[in-house]
């Protein structure tokens, strides 16, 4: 995709409103480890006035290039993160990396030419089933800040590990088995111990179950096993203390299963499971109202034939 002309970048902040005040400069990031940035997404839905920028995202240095860590919900975001990683080195942008297929996390990936695209081996898959229905939800959603945007087939596919060497610096790549998605991939620097866990980690917002519930309170028990300096979740805090701050989304996912088996024993039907289930949590977590029916719905789908 060639890159946008300034003047064309400034008229689409303009149309864009309260989403282009948001890409009005650099993207704000804070350096959580030396050489290793984050930038914090609001808990919000994607909508016009955020343009799609969401979800959590970020990039490591290494001594000879850089990689981004999910590249924002427009190519809007994409741009004002190019422009933090610029002001931070001018070390070239060796690879993006997705941590999973939801429009949030990629949607910035043309901005970023040259790079190469590193993602789940069900990636590639995952977006010609969907790529066109994520479009067509943006330009409803984001309104103008959907303008330019592609859906960016992976270069690289990681089957189960991969490292990626940024000079002196190396990244450990980890594809998952189903559990927030089907392509669920968390990426460790691993010379500050810092680790990329995508949506396999929301923190105090409503996480959204796009895969298994069952395998996500499988894979997120593996990954509490493991230590690490700090994780970085998907929605949440720039860092948290790792496993400490999986807590309240393994009970979470745990009590959805256990409700969900009650009420699907009771003989509830899947609206008053939906009506019924975890209202009690209402108010514990951001966008409950929004997410959780669906969640519900999810679970019930699953759980029902076991």
């Amino acid at each position: 995709m060639p890159m946008c002309s300034a003047s064309e970048l400034s008229r689409r902040r303009f149309i864009g409103g309260m989403a282009a005040a948001a890409f009005a400069g650099p993207l704000p990031v804070r350096e959580v480890a030396p050489g290793v940035f984050v930038h914090r997404g609001p808990y919000q839905e994607a909508n016009r006035d955020n343009g799609g920028a969401i979800a959590n995202s970020g990039f490591i240095v290494g001594a000879d290039a850089v990689a981004v860590i999910d590249s924002g919900g427009s190519v809007g975001e994409g741009e004002a993160l190019r422009a933090a990683i610029g002001s931070v080195t001018d070390r070239p942008i060796a690879y993006v990396i997705n941590t999973h297929f939801h429009p949030d996390h990629i949607f910035g990936d043309s901005v970023f030419t040259g790079a190469k695209v590193v993602a789940h081996h069900n990636m590639a898959r995952a977006l010609a089933a969907r790529g066109g229905f994520y479009l067509q939800r943006a330009k409803e959603e984001i309104g103008p800040a959907a303008e330019g945007l592609t859906v960016i087939p992976p270069d690289i596919a990681v089957e189960r590990d991969l490292l990626l060497d940024l000079g002196r610096r190396t990244l450990l790549l980890q594809a998952w088995p189903t559990a927030h998605t089907d392509c669920d991939l968390t990426v460790r620097d691993q010379r500050s111990d810092s680790w990329f866990l995508g949506d396999l980690l929301f923190v105090e917002r409503m996480p959204t179950i796009d895969g298994s519930l069952r395998g996500w309170i499988d894979v997120l028990n593996r990954l509490r096993r493991e230590k690490a300096a700090r994780a970085v979740p998907g929605h949440g805090p720039e860092t948290v203390d790792w496993p400490r701050a999986s807590d309240a989304l393994l009970r979470y996912l745990d009590g959805l299963a256990k409700a969900v088996k009650r009420a699907l024993a009771a003989g509830l039907s899947l609206r008053e499971a939906t009506e019924q289930v975890g209202r009690e949590l209402k108010g514990k977590w951001a966008l409950f109202d929004e997410v959780h029916p669906r969640n519900v719905a999810v679970a019930y789908a699953e759980l029902e034939w076991e």
